[in-house]
C-alpha cells in the first residue's frame, strides 16, 4: 500500500505567497480532485506533490519517507519509481513518434520487468491508439496527444498518478475515455491526484479539495 502525507506545504516567490498551509493524507486506492478558479495554484500544487518544485514550507512523505531528507538522486529516483504525470499542455516531445514517447520512461530505467517497446505499443492499443503508434505529435489531435500522454504517465507502472487537467479541451468522448483510464488505476489500488475545472470530472474522486 502507498501513503502520500503532505504536511503544512506552502510556495512563495519573493513577498508573494502561492499557497500555504496544504495538508492532508492520501492511500491506495483513493483519488483527490483540486478545484479553483485559475490562477490559485493548482498546477503549483501538483508540481510540489510530484516532486517536480520544492516547496518553501512544509513537507510531502511517501511511505514514511521525507522527501526533504533526500538528496537529487535519490528524488529523480522516487519521482521515477512512484509518479506518472499527466501534463496540461501534454510536453510530448515532437521528434519523437507516439510510442517512442511513451517509451521515454523507461529509457533510463535497469532491469524492467517488461520490454519497453511491447509494452509502450501495449499501453497505446488500450487507450485506443493502436492505430497511431507511428505517428508524430503533430500528426495528432489534442485528444489524441491526450492519451498518448496518459500513456506515457502509465508506462513505469506508478503507485502515484499525478494529472494537471487532464480532460482539458477534449470532447465529450476523448474526456470520458482518459477519465475512465485514469480511474480504472484507482480501482486497481493507485492514487490519483487531479487539478480539474470539470465537476462531473471532480465528482468521481474519493475527495474534492478548493484551494482559497
Amino acid at each position: 500500500m502507498t501513503m502520500l502525507e503532505v504536511k503544512g506545504l506552502g510556495k512563495s516567490y519573493g513577498d508573494q505567497t502561492i499557497l500555504e498551509g496544504i495538508s492532508f493524507t492520501v492511500r491506495s486506492g483513493e483519488s483527490v480532485a483540486f478545484v479553483s478558479p485559475s490562477g490559485s495554484g493548482k498546477s503549483t500544487l501538483l508540481s510540489m506533490l510530484g516532486l517536480l518544485l520544492s516547496s518553501t514550507t512544509g513537507t510531502v512523505v511517501v511511505d514514511g519517507q521525507d522527501t526533504d531528507d533526500l538528496d537529487d538522486q535519490q528524488l529523480s529516483a522516487l519521482r521515477r519509481n512512484v509518479f506518472g504525470f499527466v501534463f496540461q499542455h501534454t510536453q510530448l516531445v515532437g521528434s519523437l513518434r507516439a510510442v517512442e514517447n511513451v517509451e521515454a520512461p523507461a529509457l533510463f530505467a535497469k532491469d524492467l520487468p517488461f520490454n519497453v517497446r511491447e509494452r509502450a505499443e501495449g499501453l497505446l492499443r488500450s487507450v485506443g491508439l493502436g492505430e497511431r503508434l507511428e505517428h508524430y505529435p503533430f500528426q495528432l489531435s489534442i485528444g489524441q496527444k491526450r492519451r498518448v500522454a496518459l500513456a506515457r504517465a502509465l508506462m513505469m507502472d506508478p503507485p502515484v498518478i499525478i494529472a494537471d487537467e487532464p480532460t482539458n479541451d477534449l470532447d465529450a468522448k476523448s474526456a470520458q475515455s482518459v477519465a475512465d483510464q485514469l480511474f480504472a488505476r484507482v480501482e486497481e489500488g493507485g492514487i490519483l491526484l487531479f487539478a480539474t475545472h470539470d465537476a462531473n470530472l471532480a465528482t468521481r474522486a474519493t475527495r474534492v479539495m478548493h484551494l482559497k
